[in-house]
């Protein structure tokens, strides 16, 4: 099949080639009605402009960079069990971004390096995106969003913590539903319950063992020093602090992990020690992850609706579907989450 050009999108919008290339950079003062002629020939002819002759002409990129933590990304990878963050999180930006021929991007960057402002000076200036992604811990990094303002590129922030008010920003409540979760197994009769944090650097641990210290405090249970182990978000720091807990707090009848696979690390522990879950010990996470769904037994978790957020992200970085939002695109943008009760949560047994 022959490639689709410029000069065949303007030939059936009936337009000049210097009109078409005006509606394709998004420049400004372009009237409605030429910008829709436009697209409609371009959707129809199936026509891409590659990244090269954007950047050769000096046009926008239509690019979408996601930043997301190297560290973290990498400890998943290596361990085998990938991201399943990371996967939903694309899927959801993507999912956005091929409506209007827009691309994404996924850069790792390493919150920790000493070189960070000069990394991402050097990437914004190399790949040029019209918007970036902010995914925790990044989210919250003020280093981070300076660069981006000096750059002048627009950011989106998913999950950023409430004491900061830059760039877009798209979170659920993760402190109420940590808060919810514990409460439920406080209603299945569960009064010592542990609880496995992320790394506690990060804005999301520390407000979902803020909830669960909510849930405890409502309650009127105390939380013993030793029920609280920091995890970080792998499922080999949950078969670590399971065998902490088995061997510090026995008396605790349910654990709940910061996330899905801290918790499927509890759950394989938990196994290996001679536990039944959920007769012996109830197990809950959160994320609701596809595994989450397919473990022994299944785990109950919070669902966090990570490809909505992400899709709210691209939404607001990308002018075409930005035009499209009804209210203030400025606004923060809370999406909703679920508790889902699955088998891995009972009544206890001691």
């Amino acid at each position: 099949m022959a490639t689709v050009t410029i000069y065949d999108v303007a030939a059936r919008a009936g337009v000049s080639i210097k009109s078409v290339s005006r509606v394709l950079n998004n420049e400004p003062n372009v009237s409605p009605s030429l910008r829709a002629k436009v697209e409609e020939a371009a959707t129809s002819l199936g026509y891409r402009r590659s990244l090269s002759a954007r950047s050769l002409a000096g046009a926008s990129s239509s690019l979408i960079a996601v930043l997301v933590d190297a560290d973290l990304t990498i400890e998943h990878w290596k361990s085998g069990r990938g991201s399943d963050y990371l996967g939903r999180l694309e899927f959801g930006a993507l999912m956005e971004a091929r409506q209007v021929d827009y691309h994404l991007m996924v850069e790792l960057v390493d919150h920790n390096s000493a070189d960070l402002e000069r990394d991402l000076m050097a990437l914004l200036n190399s790949i040029r995106p019209e918007g970036v992604i902010l995914t925790p811990p990044n989210s919250d990094n003020a280093m981070v969003m300076d660069v981006l303002d000096a750059a002048g590129t627009p950011y989106a922030r998913i999950g950023p913590e409430a004491a900061f008010d830059r760039g877009y920003c798209i979170e659920m409540d993760e402190r109420r539903a940590a808060c919810e979760m514990t409460a439920h197994l406080i209603r299945r009769g569960h009064s010592r319950i542990g609880f496995v944090t992320g790394p506690i650097a990060y804005g999301a641990s520390r407000r979902r063992l803020a909830g669960y210290r909510d849930a405890m405090a409502q309650a009127g249970l105390e939380v013993r020093a030793n029920w609280v182990v920091e995890g970080d978000f792998t499922f080999k720091s949950g078969t670590v602090a399971m065998e902490r807990l088995h061997e510090t707090a026995p008396e605790i009848t349910a654990i709940f992990a910061s996330n899905d696979d801290t918790a499927l690390g509890v759950l394989h522990c938990a196994a290996r020690l001679g536990l039944s879950v959920p007769a012996h010990l109830s197990v809950a996470g959160f994320d609701d992850s596809p595994g989450a769904g397919f473990s022994t037994p299944d785990l109950t978790t919070i669902r966090q609706p990570v490809a909505e957020m992400a899709a709210a992200a691209a939404q607001r970085l990308i002018p075409p579907l930005r035009r499209l939002l009804t209210g203030d695109p400025n606004a923060r943008v809370i999406v909703p989450h679920d508790l889902i009760a699955r088998q891995s949560t009972a009544e206890p047994y001691h």
